[in-house]
């Protein structure tokens, strides 16, 4: 027997599809040995040794897995094709006593029957560079965290967090939100022109005077402009007509696919990820049992096997026609610092469409997958051709331009559109127009505007920034934006990250403190690094020693320092109902709490009731007010004020009141349903208009 060991437990039914009855398929369900999490466990004074520790919930796992592999004849070991699984590889060879040295990895970039056997025959060592750039990353996250954590916690707000990534990616939000702040808008308008010929309406718009671009800034500008122009007749100046094209965009890496499943989908980057693991493990189809329907997911690269671009080809011929196929197919230079191991996200199998699934997937999985199908589609399909007509229009000494915009040839927007975040060009599709032919105006109409400052970010756009500059890799992305909100540093309003007071502060700090470590320009320069030691190129222990040379120094200064950041309590007028003392307005991480004076002899707290901050309801059970909070990962739920007393808890709004039924407490579910938290009972109340 040949035991095949992986991470997570969603492939063994995939997996153990192709590799047959020899095989035994046993997943780690992650890291087996790591740092420990309650302490340093660096020694900084030992080359920075890191000091690993079984799991304590994976030693049973541990015992499990050495009785399988003692029983084994052979042990491979198919953890992830990036940086993290070569690690857990890594860690289990250590754990098992096997020597990293021998052809004991294997790796496939997808689960299909091919891509397994042709990894079984052709098994390797332990790359242990990719191990010690991993071993780098962690070392140097762990020394940020465990070091520049608590100064924060000591200098602003306690159990704060600081990451090396994390708090640049809160740096960018933060900075852009300062620059809205300080924007100062500036007025302009815009004159159209309403024409009509052939049944064809169109429109122009004033750009020019006197042959130069014209900018108009207030009302009068625009009376004077006015005044002229509807004397005047309008003539057509020029009429030119160009072809263009535009090509297909490359197939999804991890950031593109999340980027776009955000705009096009509404997914959040947690709802992405999750349901990206889903298709590539493997989710189960009617007549076909669990099957992986695309290729890994962590990558930053835009190649494609040829294999895999030969039946997409072939596949668009079929349904799309030889002129939808490009003479040459289509490849995509990948940026400079891609880690190229392994391919562009694409689906496995041509033949799986999304529709042949659909009804075995989610929602999400059907969504998702779909959008991956027809993006890797439509990277191998022709370029869309257009037909432009640009028109200038004469009105006495003011020009006006008219942009018509026809599609010719459909190419990939025959299956896929690019979303686009800038406003929508008024462009038409305009009626024949000839040099110097008098065009009927119908209206004129003016409008005022202002420039707008730059958008807030959305986690995708974070995304975006994240991966233009060089901070983080696909396999960090969606974990550092998400900490943001869970950790109370960014908020959404709506579909944009909006930085708290206390997301503020930290950045302050940083900047005051850290400036020449938590930027974007060192940020890339450590990834860039990183990269030198997967590559062989830098020794780890070194990388490592250089960084925290000039980090130590930077720690020192700053708790030195005496300035503090903390906002100091503010006495109230409530009186503690434990010991009669008054209760301070104090910040904590989530934000203001009332905390009695006679601390720490009186532990007393309740939540700090403003015109911001009413009470959601009554409690069901006591009577005092009920308060909307939200735990460390930024999930909503419902509590008493009375934490010791009463101590109630709902993740449903209460509505005050008790089950008539079992005397437990009435919630509300959506805005007309009211059940019991406890029994079957349930009422819908109607709700006027």
């Amino acid at each position: 027997m040949k035991l095949v060991v992986i991470e997570a437990p969603a492939k063994r039914d995939t997996l153990k599809k192709y590799l047959g009855s020899g095989f035994e398929v046993f997943a780690t369900k992650g890291h087996i040995r790591d740092l420990p999490a309650k302490s340093f466990a660096i020694d900084l004074n030992n080359n920075f040794e890191p000091h690993y520790e079984i799991n304590p919930d994976k030693k049973q796992l541990i015992a499990d897995l050495k009785r399988k592999a003692s029983d084994a004849d052979e042990i491979l070991i198919a953890t992830d094709p990036d940086r993290e699984g070569e690690a857990i590889s890594w860690h289990v060879a250590h754990v098992l006593g096997l020597d990293p040295n021998t052809k004991c990895r294997i790796q496939f970039n997808e689960i299909s029957k091919k891509a397994v056997i042709k990894a079984l025959s052709e098994p390797r060592t332990i790359d242990l560079n990719l191990v010690n750039a991993q071993q780098a990353r962690r070392v140097m996250d762990r020394i940020v965290g465990y070091k520049l954590s608590p100064i924060l916690s000591k200098k602003i707000a306690p159990k704060l967090s600081a990451g090396r990534v994390q708090s640049v990616a809160l740096k960018l939000v933060v900075e852009r939100e300062i620059e809205i702040e300080n924007f100062k808008p500036e007025e302009y308008w815009v004159v159209t022109a309403s024409h009509e010929k052939d049944k064809i309406a169109f429109k122009s718009t004033l750009t020019s005077f006197k042959n130069k671009k014209v900018k108009l800034a207030n009302r009068e500008e625009v009376d004077k402009a006015l005044a002229l122009i509807k004397n005047s007749d309008f003539v057509v100046g020029s009429v030119k007509k160009t072809k263009t094209k535009s090509h297909a965009p490359a197939p999804f890496t991890t950031s593109t696919m999340q980027q776009d499943a955000l705009n096009k989908l509404g997914m959040s980057l947690k709802r992405t990820t999750s349901s990206a693991q889903e298709l590539y493990e493997g989710v189960e189809v009617k007549g076909e049992g669990k099957i992986a329907l695309i290729t890994y997911i962590r990558t930053d690269s835009t190649r494609v096997s040829v294999e895999a671009q030969a039946a997409c080809r072939e596949f668009i011929t079929e349904k799309y026609g030889k002129n939808f196929v490009p003479e040459k197919p289509n490849i995509y230079a990948s940026k400079k610092n891609a880690q190229d191991a392994h391919e562009a996200i694409r689906p496995i199998s041509m033949q799986i469409t999304p529709e042949l699934v659909k009804d075995s997937l989610t929602k999400d999985n059907y969504r998702l997958y779909k959008l991956i199908y027809e993006r890797f589609i439509a990277s191998q399909m022709s370029e869309a051709e257009y037909s432009n007509v640009n028109v200038t229009i004469n009105a006495g000494e003011y020009g006006f331009k008219a942009v018509g915009k026809t599609l010719e040839f459909a190419g990939f927007t025959a299956v896929y559109k690019e979303w686009s975040e800038d406003e929508k060009q008024d462009i038409s599709k305009l009626p024949v127009l000839e040099e110097n032919e008098k065009v009927e105006v119908k209206e004129i109409k003016e409008e005022q505007k202002f420039t707008k400052p730059p958008a807030r970010f959305t986690e995708a756009s974070l995304v975006k920034a994240m991966e233009e500059k060089g901070i983080g890799r696909p396999a960090t992305y969606a974990a550092t934006i998400t900490i943001l909100t869970a950790r109370n540093y960014c908020t959404k309003d709506g579909r944009y990250l909006v930085p708290t007071d206390l997301g503020r502060k930290i950045t302050e700090y940083l900047e005051k403190f850290f400036n020449s470590v938590i930027n974007v320009k060192f940020t890339a320069h450590m990834e860039n690094r990183l990269d030198d030691i997967a590559e062989n190129k830098d020794e780890w222990h070194g990388v490592i020693d250089s960084f925290w040379n000039g980090f130590s120094g930077l720690l020192s200064k700053a708790d030195a320092s005496s300035l503090t950041m903390k906002t100091p309590p503010v006495e109230t007028d409530i009186l503690c109902e434990k010991c009669g003392n008054k209760m301070l307005i104090r910040e904590g991480r989530y934000g203001k709490f009332l905390g009695c004076s006679n601390f720490p002899k009186c532990k007393n707290v309740k939540p700090y009731e403003t015109e911001e901050k009413k009470p959601a309801s009554k409690c069901p059970m006591c009577g005092k007010n009920v308060f909307a909070l939200k735990t460390k990962h930024g999930k909503t739920f419902f509590a008493c004020e009375d934490r010791e007393g009463c101590n109630f808890m709902s993740w449903d709004l209460p509505t005050g009141t008790l089950c008539p039924n079992c005397g437990k407490a009435l919630v509300r579910k959506g805005k007309s349903v009211v059940k019991c938290s406890a029994c079957d009972y349930k009422v819908e109340e109607e709700i006027s208009d």
